[in-house]
């Protein structure tokens, strides 16, 4: 098991490399896909995520990481073919219509990624027709809507408005987040949850599927 806390220790400290070569070895050494990405590359990449939330590690240490645990990844990604590795869920993910930040949302995305879900990354400013498209052709456990601006803060609701009336509602979870998004407006536009930071979106993102 120790090649398995080195590979999660090594996408901690972001050395690409050293990641994509001990998976490597790993695979070598017999050891099943599912068990290097979930005990090697996802154990190291929610531990960071734990330290990013406490204030230990910041934003840049994460970028650093997650192109490690990419890195590893690209290297199991050869054992997809055989149906050896299963992403957890599907998560669809958008800045809303009128906002084009996506610090926030790409922190978002590498969280969930790094808890083993695929995510459909629609960008920014995306309209709620292009949100209820993406959720007929995707049909995700959860949707993640992210908003910025207290201007842009009202097309989270105009998206949920957008899923209600073509019926897919009680189809996906919806989470929204963004600086100026509160609990109470979360609620107040029919969001299923909501999270003031990115490992919480992934957290909440694993318990819908769980």
């Amino acid at each position: 098991m120790s090649v398995l806390s080195d590979i999660a220790d090594l996408v901690q400290k972001g050395k690409a490399q050293e990641v994509a070569d001990l998976v490597a070895q790993a695979l070598d050494e017999g050891t099943p896909p599912q068990q290097i990405l979930d005990d090697g590359l996802l154990k190291g990449m929610g531990e960071l995520g734990v330290r990013f939330k406490n204030n230990e590690v910041f934003v840049p240490e994460v970028l650093i990481a997650a192109r490690a645990l990419n890195k590893g990844t690209d290297v199991l990604k050869a054992r997809l073919v055989d149906g050896d590795i299963k992403a957890i869920g599907r998560v669809v993910i958008a800045t809303v219509a009128g906002d084009l930040h996506d610090i926030g949302k790409n922190l978002v995305k590498l969280m969930l990624e790094g808890a083993g879900f695929e995510v459909v990354d629609l960008g920014t400013d995306v309209a709620p027709d292009k949100v209820v498209e993406a959720v007929k052709e995707h049909k995700p456990d959860v949707l993640a809507l992210s908003a910025l601006l207290t201007t842009t803060m009202s097309a989270q609701g105009d998206a949920i408005k957008a899923l209600n009336e073509a019926g897919i509602r009680d189809q996906v979870k919806v989470m929204v987040g963004g600086a100026p998004v509160t609990e109470a407006f979360a609620k107040e536009v029919g969001a299923d949850a909501y999270s003031e930071d990115a490992s919480g979106a992934a957290e909440i993102a694993k318990s819908f599927v769980q």
